[in-house]
């Protein structure tokens, strides 16, 4: 159990990065760039299709997506759960 422990919590915290990193305005194919591809491709897989079945919400101008909260909190529970 310990090895997926780790896991869960590696994935969160590669969660963490792009949600932050997607706050930033990044230079196209800087080193910046590079690791928010990477970050992306990691995640996307869980996103997309949370996101697909529940559409972000508008706020005004802005819309809030609730894909990465959603897994975030169902990650932390199976980290409860497990470890």
């Amino acid at each position: 159990m310990g090895f997926i422990c780790t896991l869960l919590t590696l994935y969160l915290l590669v969660l963490l990065v792009r949600i932050v990193m997607s706050w930033f305005p990044l230079e196209p194919g800087g080193p910046g760039a590079q690791v928010y591809g990477v970050l992306f491709s990691l995640t996307e897989p869980v996103l997309g299709p949370l996101r697909r079945l529940i559409p972000p919400v508008r706020m005004g101008a802005m819309a809030l997506d609730l894909s990465p909260i959603i897994v975030f909190i169902g990650i932390q529970v199976l980290i409860g759960f497990l470890c």
